[in-house]
């Protein structure tokens, strides 16, 4: 399958040294999901803003759909459903008004799709945007990112501040939309219930980095938390172990992220560290998250 969004080497700063991005390179394929988690500040809308062709990169090169998103910004935009966090939809328009606007933008747009969401949730064409509950407010601003059926839905924070039942709703629809029309999905979430019901992949950022990417699936059962009490020299030693994808150390104890089953990795830490007390399991996506960006000054 085709790559319908590359970015290669992108760095990217908004201060003179300090880079928000610094090096991140990764594709996306048709019909694939991914996950874009990372913390506040990491460069997850940054790098999303690059490949809508709202900023351009510093350094490194973007493709989407083969194309320079600034090269052509008519043509790739139409090819792209985009929905975000902060997204301002104009406040006297009525739904219906801003639905014959995109109309006007998006020559495939699909009206049963149309139909079929404003049934879904409940909303009045003849409704001011101004009236609507921030919710709501979402669900027109998918509604209108959606029903031209795009190639590459992109999604930044698209559910922040909405209640479990609606974001559930939300994902649904983008799920569906997935499902039927084949669509490569870029989504970046704080909430990690959110990444795993709609994730094939995921790709945390680090520091301006990739500190990991793998299928979801790998990540729930090929990766193991272990803990064991820190002494002179034995972080360093873990940390030059293969497999070894991070440790730190925490109220005394070491904490260390590794490929491998658990069994596997406690027989190889064991080993190395000449038999320390080790407790090792399997970590949820949301600990791992938490153990792979927290404590960083």
């Amino acid at each position: 399958m085709k790559p319908v969004l590359e970015f290669d080497n992108i760095h990217r700063a908004y201060k003179a040294g300090e880079d928000v991005l610094a090096g991140v390179t990764f594709s996306l394929r048709e019909g694939e999901v991914l996950g874009l988690l990372g913390r506040n500040g990491a460069g997850k809308s940054t790098l999303i803003r690059i490949a809508m062709g709202l900023i351009v990169p510093h350094q490194g090169t973007v493709r989407v759909f083969g194309a320079e998103p600034t090269g052509d910004p008519v043509g790739v935009r139409r090819r792209i459903g985009y929905v975000a966090e902060d997204q301002v939809l104009p406040p006297a328009a009525t739904i219906a008004e801003l639905i014959a606007f995109h109309k006007m933008l998006f020559p495939k747009w699909d009206s049963t799709i149309e139909a079929d969401l404003l049934d879904r949730f409940s909303l009045s064409r003849g409704e001011k945007i101004r009236n609507l509950s921030k919710g709501q407010a979402r669900q027109v601003a998918l509604l209108c990112a959606l029903c031209h059926r795009p190639e590459l839905l992109i999604l930044d924070e698209p559910a922040g501040g909405l209640d479990p039942a609606a974001r559930r709703e939300f994902l649904e629809a983008s799920i569906q939309l997935l499902n039927r029309e084949g669509s490569a999905i870029l989504f970046s979430s704080h909430h990690m219930g959110d990444v795993e019901r709609l994730g094939g992949r995921i790709i945390l950022l680090d520091q301006g980095k990739v500190a990991l990417d793998d299928d979801l699936d790998n990540l729930r059962e090929g990766i193991s938390l272990a803990f064991l009490p820190a002494s002179s020299g034995r972080q360093q030693t873990i940390a030059a172990m293969p497999g070894c994808l991070r440790v730190h150390e925490a109220n005394g104890e070491l904490h260390a992220i590794f490929r491998g089953a658990p069994d596997s990795v406690s027989a190889r830490l064991y080993a190395a560290t000449g038999g320390a007390a080790i407790r090792c399991g399997q970590a949820p996506l949301e600990e791992l998250f938490v153990e792979m960006v927290g404590g960083r000054r």
